[in-house]
């Protein structure tokens, strides 16, 4: 094992009495929950990207991050990576971690050269996943950050950049056999448009489609048991992307047939950049049955981009682990931190502070979540809400028994409609309670 943290030991649950800032306060992997452990709820895993390659730039400031794996050689820090990657993992007991192929290995000055890379990194991985134990919760490839993609991947007018686009999908498929991955995530970073003077919409969709179809079909071929995610996202890079939330994805999906081989892999910060709370998108994807993953972070409201916090606002994960326990939880995904360090924290051990952080807000999240399931406090509350269609004319509604002559002879006799109140703000108090 690497030592690139040699004054951290394994971080261990400590209680809430614990002033030690390298503990546990309330993740405490062993508890069990509803006859599983607390690990086995969580099933979080480690971004790569922000935890490994992410320097602390800004579009108004340069690197800040002290990163003792850096080396002169593109490929021995990329070897150092891996080393920090599972001692970070074993460390933090974190199982998962996911990644982009460009997170691991640089692109060198061809494909060819890419794919040698990649083989040569992700031996290391392999056997690094075999003596620690840690799986891979998904993987994908970057196919925004290179100047080719300037115009998008699957959407560009080019076809020599789909093509390449395919074989690295192709090449991401084949690394996720071969470690294990149990999903294959699309994001689409630039599949979207500037502007429509010059855009042919239905064939750029048309041509994702066709990539999602090729991904599927060639998973199949090699045997790849894998779960499908497509994460949306509706602004930054482009102007207008494709995938823009998760109803706009799931109308996507079903336009081309492609609803029972995907589901979404869902972000906070997302969210929030559409305009969205991080439960409706949750919600959304639920009454699709195509919840698969999350992304956990959060945004700042007051910044008009993606900030990816680690997630710390109770609230909110209080009401996200609700959905995720409405679905069942969600395995094969995972609860990934896709989450950044700020930049004023750009220390080594920031690394650590910033995921314990994380989990301990999801883990007290997750048991109050449980509580209110317990109580039946939403669904009583729903139940309250929509009694009138368990009875009389609603139950009729509800059944199909009416039609709009029974209906206007039922409003003619029942014209003086009495509304109830929804006493929100007390309701609001009670989830305070919880909290």
């Amino acid at each position: 094992m690497s030592n690139y943290f040699p004054n951290i030991d394994k971080i261990k649950y400590e209680g809430t009495g614990s002033k030690n800032k390298l503990a546990f306060r309330h993740y405490n992997p062993s508890e069990v929950v509803n006859g599983k452990t607390m690990k086995e709820h969580m099933r979080f895993a480690m971004a790569y990207w922000h935890t490994l390659t992410q320097d602390g730039s800004d579009p108004f400031g340069a690197a800040v991050n002290e990163r003792t794996w850096l080396a002169a050689d593109k490929m021995e820090t990329a070897k150092n990576r891996v080393e920090a990657n599972f001692e970070l993992l074993t460390k933090l007991d974190i199982d998962y971690f996911c990644f982009h192929d460009l997170d691991i290995a640089p692109e060198g000055d061809s494909l060819q050269e890419f794919y040698s890379n990649l083989d040569e990194i992700v031996e290391l991985i392999e056997g690094k996943m075999k003596s620690t134990g840690t799986k891979l919760l998904w993987n994908t490839a970057n196919m925004f950050t290179n100047k080719r993609y300037v115009n998008g991947a699957a959407s560009s007018p080019n076809a020599d950049v789909f093509a390449y686009s395919a074989a690295q999908v192709k090449k991401g498929l084949d690394i996720g056999k071969k470690l294990g991955a149990e999903n294959y995530v699309f994001w689409g970073g630039r599949e979207g448009y500037e502007t429509l003077l010059n855009t042919d919409m239905a064939l750029e969709q048309d041509n994702i489609a066709r990539l999602f179809k090729m991904a599927v079909a060639y998973a199949k071929e090699i045997g790849h048991k894998v779960q499908f995610l497509i994460e949306p996202k509706p602004k930054e890079p482009s102007k207008h992307q494709y995938d823009f939330d998760a109803a706009t994805t799931m109308a996507f999906l079903y336009k081309y047939g492609l609803q029972n081989d995907f589901k979404l892999n869902l972000e906070a910060n997302h969210a929030t950049l559409a305009g969205h709370t991080f439960e409706h998108e949750l919600r959304v994807a639920r009454s699709y049955n195509a919840l698969g993953s999350i992304d956990a972070n959060q945004g700042d409201l007051l910044l008009g981009w993606d900030t990816d916090e680690f997630p710390t606002d109770l609230y909110s994960c209080v009401l996200t682990m609700y959905e995720i326990l409405e679905n069942g939880g969600l395995a094969p995904g995972g609860i990934n931190f896709d989450s950044k360090v700020r930049r004023s924290s750009f220390g080594m051990d920031d690394l650590f502070l910033a995921h314990i952080a994380g989990m301990d807000t999801m883990a007290r999240a997750f048991k109050i979540a449980v509580k209110l399931k317990e109580d039946k406090f939403f669904d009583n509350l729903v139940k309250e809400r929509y009694k009138s269609y368990t009875t009389g004319i609603g139950a009729d509604i509800v059944a199909g028994k009416a039609d709009l002559k029974s209906l206007t002879e039922y409003a003619l006799k029942n014209d003086k409609v009495v509304n109830e109140s929804s006493h929100i703000e007390y309701i609001k108090s009670v989830l305070n309670d919880y909290l």
